[in-house]
């Protein structure tokens, strides 16, 4: 009850009054029924803009931190991730992503749609990256299709690592639904898993526009930081910039 109060009440009027979001291939999402709603990943808004564009309920995992932080802070988390349509993810089988496949049928296997960004985290400069293959054994394993997602603009709007950015009117395109059923049974075979998550990347690079890169975004994150760290300082020793017109003493 919650979400839809977040979603046409509270929160979502709000965010469509200022923002003004837009959408394109919406016939594209089934109006019953389990599907797999996989999304690039420019910026931590893109899981509030996505869900206002389509009348139904989009589910997405979240870190247990959310849900299981004591106090009223805790319970404020707890209520609104919640309420905005986010599962802590099942730990029960070991790790995150086995956690986050767990989750997923189970929102699936229940009829409702289930929101996953393949990259794994967010681009760090708006380029696509290479997706995890977890999305690929989702579809397998619980028959469901997948619709290609495209966010644009919400990188202006909260950039990486800021609050707030500039304002812009983010769009969200959804793709045609894409069927694996040709690969039933094989969700144990690591090409198969890596042909389909091509697939569903190419889709979402042909919708968004984006440069796509082969390397995983986490990975990628971390050779920018290693770059960041070896270039040299700007600054002199007496704390002056170092430019073209400095002149040696």
């Amino acid at each position: 009850m919650f979400y839809w109060l977040l979603k046409w009440v509270l929160l979502g009027p709000l965010l469509k009054l200022i923002f003004r979001p837009w959408a394109e291939g919406t016939e594209n999402v089934p109006e019953e029924g389990g599907a797999i709603l996989a999304s690039n990943h420019l910026s931590y808004s893109d899981w509030l803009f996505m869900p206002l564009t389509i009348p139904r309920r989009v589910t997405f995992v979240a870190k247990a931190e959310y849900f299981t932080t004591p106090g009223i802070k805790g319970w404020l988390q707890k209520t609104f991730f919640s309420g905005a349509g986010q599962v802590p993810i099942d730990r029960s089988s070991g790790s995150a992503a086995a956690g986050a496949i767990a989750t997923g049928l189970r929102i699936l296997d229940s009829g409702e749609l289930f929101g996953i960004y393949p990259e794994g985290t967010r681009s760090h400069d708006g380029k696509l990256y290479r997706g995890k293959v977890g999305v690929a054994r989702l579809a397998l394993e619980s028959k469901a299709p997948v619709i290609p997602v495209a966010v644009v603009g919400t990188d202006v709007v909260a950039p990486p690592g800021k609050t707030f950015g500039r304002f812009t009117r983010p769009v969200v395109r959804f793709g045609k639904p894409l069927d694996f059923s040709r690969y039933e049974g094989m969700e144990n075979d690591r090409y198969i898993l890596r042909s389909i998550t091509d697939e569903i990347m190419y889709e979402i690079m042909r919708l968004s526009g984006q440069e796509y890169v082969d390397m995983y975004a986490s990975a990628a994150k971390d050779e920018a930081k290693k770059a960041d760290q070896k270039k040299p300082d700007k600054t002199s020793d007496s704390g002056e910039a170092a430019g073209p017109d400095a002149k040696a003493s």
